[in-house]
């Protein structure tokens, strides 16, 4: 594809997701503006006029979004509720349109880093003791149990958790966040704050889980540092969600 046909296609796909969502009606007119200006404010806001309020609402405006905290928004039930762990409550496939809508729009403008400076056998290390410990910790703080399992949705949940719930969440605790805090303090600093603001994005859930969270997201913070690649992450990420389904409670164990 030509390289201006895919800039348009990048813009253009938040327009899309907006528009996918009123026509299924599940974006009532006060979601569909919201939305509309988060967009509109991202991709043609203040960036250089006013770089640090247009960095900092963007990123406000991408956490409220995620976090599902705007009224309006209806997800999309695409699986009906399974019982899929023993100890885990019924799970519904859902398609969440606000991550959809973050996804869509950071990715629009993210400036892909072209640096070269990717050292393989770290990057293979990081992301094998990311796969290893992550597990290993949610099963020592009883966060989940041994339950292994193959969803019939297994695909669609595919397609979702990395174009939809791991990016959203890269481009925003790595892509976005984590870059600025390594630029202001440096690399170790900006990995581990942004892995500790990741962790704390999933207390909602509990204590123990936002601990997982944060422990993945150094792994992720350190992949992404070390590759220069943000679809390292995502895959690393998607990785991890993918294990967590097949192998332990999902989503989460009960009580």
């Amino acid at each position: 594809m030509h390289p201006l046909h895919f800039s348009i296609l990048r813009l253009s796909l938040p327009a899309l997701v907006l528009l996918a969502g009123a026509l299924l009606g599940d974006l009532q007119a006060h979601a569909l503006l919201a939305g509309a200006a988060y967009t509109g404010w991202v991709l043609c806001g203040p960036r250089k006029a006013a770089p640090r309020l247009w960095w900092w609402l963007s990123l406000l405006a991408s956490l409220v979004l995620i976090a599902q905290l705007l009224p309006g928004f209806t997800p999309r039930v695409l699986w009906p509720a399974l019982q899929l762990s023993s100890d885990a409550p019924p799970y519904r496939l859902r398609l969440a349109w606000e991550s959809l809508l973050v996804a869509s729009t950071l990715l629009a403008i993210w400036d892909n880093d072209s640096r070269q400076t990717r050292r393989w056998p770290a990057l293979v290390a990081c992301a094998l003791s990311t796969l290893l410990s992550v597990p290993l910790l949610a099963l020592a703080l009883d966060v989940v149990d041994w339950q292994p399992k193959w969803p019939a949705f297994l695909p669609l949940w595919l397609v979702l958790n990395l174009c939809v719930t791991s990016l959203s969440e890269e481009l925003i605790f790595r892509g976005w966040l984590q870059s600025a805090l390594i630029r202001r303090w440096g690399a170790a600093t900006g990995i581990t704050l942004a892995a500790l603001l990741f962790g704390a994005a999933h207390l909602p859930f509990s204590g123990g889980f936002a601990v997982v969270a944060a422990l993945a997201g150094l792994g992720y913070g350190l992949l992404f540092h070390l590759g220069a690649r943000l679809w390292m992450a995502v895959l690393l990420h998607g990785t991890v969600n993918l294990l967590h389904l097949l192998l332990l409670s999902y989503p989460l164990k009960l009580g």
